[in-house]
């Protein structure tokens, strides 16, 4: 089942309801609120319209998975909340059973997204925040995947640049929290593994170091301010000696951890997650009428 296939309607399939505990219409349609059990075990308790689902109500599907949230004739449609049998939810906007809007996805691995949705993926401005580390990625996605201008922050510094199919490419800066910035840009290649012609291309990227320069603090230090000056000027020409700033190979680990195929959680295959795919998170799931 796909959450993102069309629903059937229980008054489609007349020869097979299910039984129904509930108000009707003058058609003898369930019509306001009722009880329902599927012939396959889901259940439905809410609102009805002229035999559809219509209004709030809650499915139940016999895997465990369930949809507290609004219908709008047989669909999810508004707002509402899918739980997922991994431990996995979603919460927020649906457009005829797919996720589309604003919502916030959290992960089995308690990582969660909050942002924009289209077409069941994450799409337009959004946050994603890595429960393991703190890490955040803050800034827009196209079609599940980090693209445009964005920050990745961690504890001590963020990166502040563009992304491309995910990965940090061009120009960018690392922002740390004691006062310096470190220009540069990353360079990205791909190489074909040799073993597995089938396989995808390995993707490798490497920051370029420019230059160092003085931010603004964000808190000042607990010193005079002539000493604040002096220690930064020192600070600075130890660090732009010594490469102290950042070390690239250690900064280039940190983000591919973050940022790298398998860092997020994946969407896609929610029903039969017994094991991620590529991103740990998306939905498979179609109600029966």
């Amino acid at each position: 089942m796909a959450d993102d296939e069309e629903e059937v309607g229980e008054e489609e399939n007349t020869n097979n309801l299910g039984s129904y505990e509930g108000d009707r219409n003058e058609k003898s349609e369930r019509h306001g609120f009722g009880k329902a059990t599927l012939p396959n075990g889901d259940t439905y308790e809410g609102q009805y319209q002229n035999g559809k689902r219509h209004g709030t109500g809650t499915y139940r599907f016999s895997n465990t998975a369930r949809y507290v949230g609004e219908y709008v004739k047989n669909k999810r449609h508004g707002k509402g909340i899918f739980y997922y049998p991994d431990g996995s939810k979603y919460d927020g906007e649906w457009n005829e059973n797919v996720r589309e809007g604003d919502g916030t996805y959290t992960y089995p691995n308690n990582d969660t997204y909050e942002g924009e949705w289209k077409n069941h993926q994450r799409h337009g401005k959004g946050t994603y925040t890595y429960a393991a580390t703190k890490a955040q990625y803050i800034g827009t996605w196209n079609a599940g995947k980090r693209q445009g201008p964005g920050e990745l922050q961690f504890n001590h510094y963020k990166f502040v640049g563009k992304f491309r199919e995910n990965y940090p490419k061009g120009k960018g800066k690392f922002v740390f929290k004691n006062g310096y910035q470190q220009n540069g840009e990353y360079h990205i290649t791909s190489t074909a593994t040799e073993d597995d012609t089938d396989a995808p291309p390995e993707v490798h990227y490497k920051w370029i170091a420019r230059d160092v320069v003085a931010t603004e603090q964000e808190q000042p230090y607990d010193l005079d301010d002539e000493q604040v000056e002096t220690d930064r000027s020192q600070e600075k020409d130890t660090m732009q000696n010594s490469n102290a700033v950042a070390d690239a190979d250690q900064i280039d680990n940190e983000l591919n951890a973050e940022t790298g195929d398998g860092a997020e959680g994946d969407e896609e295959n929610d029903e039969h997650r017994q094991s991620n795919d590529d991103i740990p998170g998306e939905e498979q799931f179609e109600e029966d009428g």
